[in-house]
């Protein structure tokens, strides 16, 4: 009988010993990715200390049994290495897949800029991956289920974990319908709360939210774009978030309505960061110790075992990128387009109206700070003139629709200039109404990719003037009249088109009447029809040619000087 109860009691301590034991679980994540995935940057043709080679050594340093890996989405876009597998090798397994699969990730949630590659890429990378794609809000139109999985469950270390993904609603805000035809986008918030009992019902330790969205705010309406926040502090159940879309960084602890914590984790672009979140589970009292922080990509070797392995493929996108498509006589760079007419956006303008056959075209720099230099042009070089894999449109604009299209844009880009000392350009403000400054450089209100010009017009704009009095155009190019109601056919990328940036919605077209408006769109993005124009050309020698100006001329000049340092810092390039 002794013998038996000793028996008992020491069952009894184990049970008691294993139940109170400690489950711990650590969790990465990448976002906005971009095509960053190989140590090597195929648009600046040069190395880079920070890609996918860093995380590959992070994986088998820590061990993949003792570690869940994520992506956020936007990794379709940004880099000649997917736009090769996605546009130009549609045979071979796709690199996206292929790296995901190696590195072992366990899921990944869809971002809009995948979307923006078609169906036929992101259903290819799809049926190629070993783990699902995510995206519980992306509703397929026929089913009324989510078209790729709504979440998953990973299990490490013993904790069961489940993995909720969401991307941003205001894909249709961006894109053309043929790239996601059949899905509908529904509310991020009224989704969450659709399938958080359903996710509670497999009784998980944790609860983690992969939602490409930036961070936005706790009230965000329904259409926001960002609504990781609101999604956070209405939908009580989520542990941890990881979020992006934004390019933003974020480490912080907010409170859901029912008072619980939601650790956050935003994780920048381009390989730059990982994310991590730090579980520590108490089964005794079911208590749970969550940390994040964010790890530079570049404080972690790169994986020579990684590398090599991709190198052949790292050689076809150099021969790839390195093939000679014309001559330029000048160099030309995206600062310039701050400031007024340059050569870089006049180049993007050129060609639209070349290709399209229209009479005015609305560009913008899409890139923030890049120069492509004189001499021989190569296929990289397309992907710093143009960024995003855009189509082309025409469409109908009254005159009048173009003079308020303008002044929406103005808007975002210029501020009222009241006297010479103002700042001529539209930037964040920290508390004290100064330019905000990171990492010694300040940062623009808007995104330069919403800072539409126009060609084939001559017109001036006023910065003493108010935003909706500024604009003053006095014909079209070449000394023709220009009339508020006559009717022009005008070039214009998808983006913008679909009414991103509300360019559309400031001249009074709304999203519904653009179809009605719409004349032409390419069959193929319009990088495909910028390398088929150099080539044709042979030799260029770019020069600014728009037929607009800023006044007062002598403010804007001595302005440009005072804030060329603050945008780029003192390499004057």
């Amino acid at each position: 009988m002794k013998q038996l109860s000793f028996y008992l009691t020491l069952l009894i301590a184990i049970v008691t010993f294993s139940c109170s034991r400690e489950k711990s679980v650590d969790i990465y994540a990448t976002t906005d990715i971009h095509g960053l995935l190989l140590p090597y940057d195929f648009t600046e043709e040069k190395p880079s200390d920070h890609s996918m080679a860093n995380l590959a050594f992070l994986k088998d340093s820590i061990g993949k049994d003792k570690m869940i890996l994520l992506d956020n989405g936007d990794i379709l876009q940004g880099d000649p290495l997917v736009y090769y597998y996605n546009f130009v090798d549609t045979i071979s397994n796709h690199i996206v897949a292929n790296i995901l699969n190696d590195l072992g990730y366990d899921a990944e949630t869809v971002g809009n800029h995948d979307i923006e590659t078609g169906h036929r890429v992101y259903d290819r990378v799809r049926s190629e991956s070993r783990f699902p794609l995510l995206a519980a809000n992306a509703v397929d139109e026929k089913t009324g289920l989510p078209y790729f999985e709504p979440y998953t469950i990973v299990k490490r270390n013993g904790v069961k974990v489940v993995i909720f993904g969401l991307i941003t609603n205001s894909v249709p805000n961006w894109l053309p319908v043929s790239l996601y035809k059949g899905i509908r986008f529904e509310n991020m918030v009224e989704t969450a709360k659709k399938w958080m009992p359903v996710m509670q019902k497999e009784n998980p330790d944790l609860i983690v939210g992969l939602f490409h969205s930036g961070m936005g705010n706790e009230k965000s309406l329904a259409s926001d774009e960002n609504s990781t926040l609101a999604v956070a502090v209405n939908v009580p159940g989520f542990d941890v978030i990881f979020c992006g879309h934004d390019h933003e960084l974020a480490d912080k602890k907010v409170a859901s309505i029912s008072g619980d914590s939601v650790l956050l984790l935003d994780g920048g672009s381009r390989s730059s960061y990982i994310m991590h979140a730090s579980v520590k589970i108490s089964n005794k009292k079911r208590n749970k110790e969550i940390s994040g922080d964010l790890i530079r990509m570049n404080k972690i070797p790169a994986s020579r075992s990684f590398s090599e392995k991709y190198k052949n493929i790292s050689d076809t996108i150099k021969a790839y990128t390195g093939r000679v498509i014309c001559f330029s006589t000048r160099t030309i760079n995206s600062r310039d387009a701050f400031f007024g007419p340059s050569a870089f956006v006049d180049l993007i303008h050129k060609i639209q109206i070349s290709v399209s056959g229209a009479d005015i075209s609305f560009a913008a720099p899409l890139s923030f700070d890049a120069t492509i230099d004189s001499g021989y042009l190569h296929v990289s070089d397309m992907f710093k003139l143009y960024r995003f894999e855009n189509f082309l449109y025409s469409v109908k604009m009254k005159g009048s629709e173009i003079d308020s299209y303008l002044e929406h844009s103005y808007g975002k880009w210029m501020n009222t200039m009241k006297k010479s000392s103002d700042y001529m350009l539209e930037y964040r403000l920290d508390s004290d109404a100064s330019p905000l400054m990171v990492n010694g450089t300040a940062r623009l209100r808007n995104p330069s990719y919403n800072f539409d010009s126009a060609y084939g017009l001559e017109y001036s704009v006023d910065l003493t003037k108010e935003t909706g009095n500024r604009i003053n155009i006095s014909g079209l190019a070449g000394g023709k009249k220009f009339f508020a109601d006559s009717v022009y056919v005008v070039a214009v990328n998808s983006y913008r088109a679909n009414g991103g940036g509300g360019h559309f919605d400031a001249a009074g077209i709304s999203h519904e009447m653009l179809p009605g408006r719409l004349v032409s769109s390419t069959s193929w993005d319009l990088r495909y029809y910028m390398t088929e124009w150099f080539e044709a050309q042979g030799k260029i020698s770019p020069v600014a040619s728009s037929g607009w100006f800023v006044k007062p001329e002598d403010w804007v000049k001595n302005a440009r000087k005072r804030e060329s340092v603050m945008l780029f810092g003192n390499d004057n390039k």
